[in-house]
């Protein structure tokens, strides 16, 4: 008996070892060697210098991080991977401990917790095997085991703590037992400073607590959820945020009313809360109070866990150049921490999209430092219709755009209210609730959640985000006639859908070892049943609650759900475990463990590793980096870049502050520049790159300051933008008007068009503007704003130009959108990934769309200083977010060479488009609509033949995808606007190539090919 405990616990214990080796391995072999897209930079540069990112931080990965990006010995080009690497082995931990999970279980259900002996250990280890493998090689999870992201290591915590308490289960009857209670909660205030998501295994946790200590009944069930629950709203919704709520009250009471000095207050409200916590134990312990020991012993654990988050206001202080938010006072921390810059998302009670506003009132937002007190700032309050108001409102937002997906996916009709107005009564179309439901149920829960799980365990149609068309981001199974069903003739799809690497197939094999699992547990033990579908459900389908997502979301949100797939992980090696017990009843049970273990293996691991591999291994692509160089790189010296994006600032910010690169140039994200905490955090020096100018204070900017100036044309002439700024930042009565009615006195701008004086001297001195450039060279620029107000951010805009006079070059991203250049492009000059603001005259200029091509120094940028992270290797993966840039990168190359050519230089020309074709190859990114300017510039060059082989390339890939969506019925043309108008424009512009260039034999079939796709696809209305 006791050699079976040994070789259990044995076998047990080397698999779940050898598991972490082969998982680790998997991950540290397909890695990604330097930063990501998203937020991936953020978090390594705010972890390599422990900066403050975005709310409401990640302190305990950032500390975890730090460590792990020391082993880069002091090579910055090395920090992300080793940050990367610490995700590889959190997930490859989160394996170790699925598999001891799904032992645990299985081998209660099997033995009654009883030991087991001989034969009997193999098929539990199987079952754990093949459940842990599954999930190592899993989509999502695979995704985020290679970045330098919080997910893996919040899956690990979540692991660790659903392990831990099946080891409370074994050993409740030792008086020590309780010790995994007090780690469980330990680690749950750990977890939030990684990510709130640990916090959904409570009621899973709940539940084992309530089986081992409790007959089960449905009643009894229902108690222990409903406990649950109310545990899981104390710690989200009262201690968490209250815990840092309360220092406010003690900083406001101690320093407004008594008038000490700032932080006494926070000072006093630690001692008080430790004296407290220190008080109540010894109370408990005195008095034997053995439930208010353990429950103020768990409350002060997850305190000490929690208290991570006080490296937030620390590194706050030491204004570090990312400093988000600023949360440096316990005021501006509690704004961090809830996550207020957000605004907020209603959950039971709140608006529909269409409600219409009645009133607008104020409220305290918040409070800022103002000669030794905090002063309380004002934000608008919104007071909507009340006959607009729902419980659980799933249609939300306002945004047009998000309208008409509320209108799609919930097919609204409505009902018709009409509600009296100024201009008379105006008719509004409320939604009815159970359109809401509809919403909830056909895109929050069927394409935001159900979409990512069967990607996971039934197969993937490709890498493109889907936003409810047929061709891109849905499931698939891999057998074409059902898959043609849903989406489409399969057989026909454009070749470079059929072919991406992210199209994977799992032929259902996952899905149903993962049902035959629910089944095997559901008929041999349904109390833990009960804890693994709460899990499952905790991580799924409740933070699809939760989030209560809007429509055409920035990425897709696959990764929120990982715990809800981890879940089914283990009921995927429970499957194994009903294909064995059916097994051995037909062959020899010794046979049948070998048979069910190989062909278990096949159906799950094997499927998942082969299939996926391609589109996981993210080794040797460097393109993430080397594109945020590229950014700082187009720059002159000394520059201010305006960026707009997650992925035009997180790889940009990465490449200046971990690796040192360009950090003369200061960028300028146009979406913060709303906040006065970062137009302060730009007035600081921050490495080579000296403060930004402003002519307005301070104390001009703060919260609730000019937040809106809308433009009240009392001037008709362009007015100088410095007097204009000056005119904004008064606080004089006179220079602000109820803009409103309302007596809400607003700044304003009393003219649209700005004045933007030239020292001709200085631009031609400092490289702004060349000496062949000056016959061009204008006294002053005529900035023609559009729009009808100004946000702070454009105010602050103004501010820098005003204030800069030439001093300093200005540029915005080329990925910037062009409604945020409100004006500017008019004297905008592409040198490279960005456009420079220049004194120049553009009309007639050398660019096709805005602006003016310096072509000297977008070919040596180009040519000799950009690198493109190895592009072009035909190993290296190529995501969507990857092929995007390169296909914008590719336009780029064909709108140098044009200009190039136009100017006379054919032979620099015809070297950038060989570069182009050596940078982005066709066979890694197929040539379309954005590959016209390079055949415009082959044909231009005299080289036909060249130019004919991708303007087949293009032909045959835009009649691919509109032959496939002519043969689509109209409602599954729904979301194909953009691509049919891109392919028709592809084909327009070959059609314009061969009428200017004489290729006559393309001339004919291309003319009617347009002609049958616009009477298939326009004249039947197909969108």
């Amino acid at each position: 008996m006791k050699s079976g405990i040994i070789s259990f616990k044995r076998v047990n214990t080397i698999t779940g070892w050898i598991l972490l080796f082969v998982s680790g391995l998997v991950y540290l072999l397909t890695i990604e060697p330097t930063v990501s897209f998203w937020d991936c930079g953020e978090f390594i540069l705010s972890a390599w210098k422990l900066q403050v990112g975005h709310p409401p931080g990640a302190p305990f990965f950032l500390i975890l991080a730090r460590v792990f990006s020391l082993f880069s010995f002091g090579d910055p080009s090395k920090v992300a991977m080793m940050v990367n690497i610490l995700s590889a082995l959190a997930s490859a931990f989160t394996i170790m401990f699925l598999y001891w999970t799904i032992t645990h279980l299985v081998r209660n259900i099997v033995s009654g917790g009883n030991l087991l002996e001989g034969a009997k250990i193999i098929p539990v280890i199987g079952a754990g095997v093949i459940g842990a493998l599954g999930y190592t090689f899993s989509d999502t999870f695979w995704f985020s085991a290679v970045e330098g992201e919080v997910y893996a290591t919040s899956s690990l915590f979540t692991a660790v703590v659903f392990w831990a308490i099946l080891k409370w289960e074994n050993e409740r009857d030792n008086k020590l037992a309780g010790r995994w209670l007090v780690l469980i909660a330990y680690l749950m205030g750990l977890s939030v400073g990684v990510h709130l998501l640990n916090l959904l295994a409570i009621p899973a946790i709940v539940l084992v607590f309530y089986f081992r200590n409790y007959k089960s009944s449905p009643k009894g069930i229902l108690k222990a959820l409903l406990f649950s629950a109310g545990i899981l709203f104390l710690l989200v919704f009262i201690i968490l945020p209250y815990a840092v709520k309360a220092a406010g009250w003690f900083e406001l009471f101690f320093v407004n009313k008594i008038g000490l000095p700032y932080n006494t207050g926070l000072y006093i409200y630690i001692i008080t809360l430790g004296s407290a916590i220190v008080w109540g134990i010894s109370y408990s312990m005195r008095k034997k109070k053995i439930i208010l020991n353990y429950a103020l012993t768990l409350f002060t654990v997850i305190i000490i866990g929690y208290s991570s988050i006080a490296m937030v206001m620390i590194r706050a202080n030491a204004r570090p150049p990312m400093n988000q938010n600023d949360p440096s006072d316990v005021f501006s921390m509690i704004y961090y921490v809830n996550r207020e810059q957000y605004g907020s998302t209603p959950l039971l009670k709140g608006i529909y999209y269409s409600a219409p506003l009645v009133d607008e009132k104020k409220r305290t937002g918040g409070y800022i430092k103002e000669d030794g007190k905090y002063t309380p700032y004002k934000r608008n309050k919104y007071i909507f219709d009340d006959r607009f108001i729902t419980i659980f409102p799933r249609m939300y937002s306002s945004d047009d755009r998000h309208i008409r997906e509320y209108e799609y996916w919930g097919e609204i009709k409505g009902k018709k209210i009409n509600i009296p107005t100024s201009q008379g009564n105006k008719e509004f179309v409320c939604p009815t609730f159970s359109e809401n439901l509809r919403f909830f149920f056909r895109y929050q829960v069927g394409y935001m959640y159900f979409r990512y799980f069967m990607w996971n365990f039934a197969g993937r149609q490709n890498d493109i985000q889907g936003n409810g068309n047929v061709i891109h981001g849905n499931w698939i199974s891999g057998f074409d006639g059902f898959d043609s069903i849903r989406l489409g003739d399969q057989e026909t799809l454009p070749s470079d859908l059929k072919n991406n690497p992210a199209r994977n197939s799992y032929f259902f094999l996952p899905l149903l070892f993962g049902l035959a699992g629910i089944i095997w547990q559901y008929l041999r033990d349904k109390n833990s049943l009960w804890v693994v579908l709460t899990l499952f459900i905790m991580t799924g389908l409740a933070i699809v609650v939760y989030l209560n997502q809007y429509p055409l979301q920035p990425r897709e949100r696959d990764y929120a759900y990982s715990g809800s797939f981890y879940a089914f992980a283990i009921w995927i090696g429970m499957g194994f475990y009903l294909l064995y017990d059916v097994v051995k009843k037909v062959i020899s049970p010794g046979l049948s463990v070998v048979l069910t273990l190989a062909l278990s293996f096949v159906a799950v691991p094997l499927l998942f590793a082969v299939q996926n591999w391609d589109d996981h291994d993210r080794s040797g692509r460097y393109t993430a980096r080397d594109i945020g160089a590229n950014y700082l790189n187009s720059c002159d010296e000394g520059a201010i870049l305006f960026t707009y994006g997650d992925n035009d600032s997180f790889p940009v910010w990465y490449a200046q502050d971990v690796e040192g690169i360009r950090t003369d140039v200061r960028v300028a994200n146009l979406s913060y520049l709303a906040a006065s905490w970062y137009i302060d955090m730009l007035r600081q020096k921050a490495y080579d790159s000296n403060p930004l100018p402003f002519t307005l204070e301070h104390d001009k900017y703060r919260p609730g300051q000019r937040d809106q100036l809308p433009i009240v044309k009392q001037i008709d002439r362009p007015v100088k933008i410095l007097d204009l700024v000056k005119f904004a930042g008064m606080d004089d009565q006179r220079a602000r008007i109820d803009f409103t009615g309302r007596g809400d006195y607003l700044n304003y701008i009393p003219a649209g068009q700005f004045i933007i004086p030239v020292d001709s001297a200085r631009v031609v001195s400092n490289g702004t503007v060349k000496e062949s450039q000056l016959n061009r060279l204008l006294p002053e620029i005529i900035w023609k704003f559009k729009g009808k107000e100004l946000r702070k951010n454009d105010l602050a805009i103004m501010d820098m130009i005003a204030t800069n006079k030439w001093n300093r070059p200005i540029y915005y991203a080329t990925t910037v959108p062009p409604s945020n250049y409100k004006g500017l492009e008019e004297f905008f000059q592409l040198e490279g990934l960005a456009y420079r603001i220049v004194p120049l005259d553009s009309s007639g200029g050398n660019l096709s769309d805005i602006g003016y091509i310096d072509t000297d120094k977008m070919y040596d940028n180009i040519m000799n200083r950009f690198k493109w992270g190895n592009a072009s290797d035909p190993e290296v993966y190529m995501d969507e977010i990857n092929r995007r840039m390169f296909g914008n990168f590719r336009r780029m190359f064909g709108m140098l060479a044009n200009a190039l050519y136009m100017e006379g230089d054919k032979v620099r020309a015809i070297e950038v488009l060989e570069r182009s074709e050596e940078v982005i190859p066709g066979d890694k990114i197929p040539f379309d609509y954005y590959s016209l300017g390079i055949i415009n510039a082959y044909l231009l060059c005299g080289e036909t033949d060249k130019a004919m082989e991708i303007i087949n390339c293009v032909v045959k890939g835009s009649k691919e995808y509109l032959d496939y969506i002519v043969m689509l019925d109209i409602p599954r043309r729904y979301d194909l606007d953009i691509v049919i108008a891109l392919n028709m424009e592809a084909l327009k512009g070959v059609y314009s190539f061969t009428m200017n260039y004489n290729l006559t034999e393309l001339t004919e079939p291309v003319r009617q090919d347009l002609e049958k796709y616009y009477d298939e696809l326009y004249r039947n209305q197909a969108f």
